[in-house]
């Protein structure tokens, strides 16, 4: 196993870290939730940064657009598989008969506790000359991607194929009127696909489902080429 010592191009001094990061709470207390954590804030700050510097003329909208693009579950369960992750995890029994090395959740937070882990091992400047170079090519391709929001984006595809717009329905709002809620489902009946974001308002919501749908538009509407072809 490659990852006895090694993870993400770092060599581990502390070993017990690496096993920790690698460990889901379902196989036992001396888990990598508390890494998780850490590795979150450690990601959003470096990859925020990156953006900063890469995108010199990008409104604070545009970049936060691109950081949320680049640091998603999907995005970090990408890279976590790209590094072969999910073939070191250590699960309870239960997460092994279910397949939970395959899962995004899990595989998004145990990158985000490798991160914090070689933070923890090597420092600062280790950690984030690690996590920028596994994000170089990604932020240089989301440069393209940051001008639009999600919903314009999620317009856009549809019209293309020539398929209905999405639907928005505000399904819940809750909290005090200065720091309230909101929920809204994004619905694209043509491709019988539904999800829920969740905002500080209505738009701000409504933002948050139509990224979730795009990304699973995306895929439906590629499959269905590909069927095409066959």
């Amino acid at each position: 196993m490659g990852f006895k010592s090694t993870a993400l191009g770092h060599t581990f001094s502390d070993a017990t870290l690496l096993e920790q990061a690698l460990t889901h709470r379902s196989a036992g207390r001396c888990n990598n939730e508390r890494l998780e954590f850490l590795g979150d804030a450690l990601l959003n700050l470096i990859v925020a940064e990156f953006v900063f510097e890469q995108y010199p003329r990008a409104s604070e909208g545009e970049m936060t657009r691109a950081r949320a693009s680049l640091v998603n579950g999907a995005a970090l369960a990408e890279l976590a598989r790209e590094a072969r992750i999910g073939e070191h995890l250590v699960l309870g029994p239960g997460e092994l008969k279910t397949g939970g090395f395959r899962r995004d959740s899990i595989l998004a937070d145990t990158f985000e506790a490798l991160v914090a882990a070689v933070y923890l091992d090597a420092g600062w400047e280790t950690c984030r000359t690690l996590v920028r170079g596994l994000y170089s090519e990604r932020v240089l391709a989301a440069q393209g991607k940051v001008t639009k929001d999600a919903k314009t984006l999620l317009q856009e595809l549809l019209q293309a194929n020539s398929l209905p717009l999405p639907d928005y329905q505000l399904t819940a709002s809750h909290g005090d009127d200065h720091d309230k809620v909101f929920e809204v489902d994004c619905h694209v009946e043509a491709l019988a696909l539904t999800s829920n974001g969740r905002g500080s308002s209505r738009r701000a919501a409504e933002q948050t489902a139509a990224a979730a749908v795009l990304e699973q538009a995306r895929a439906a509407i590629s499959a269905g080429r590909k069927g095409r072809k066959t």
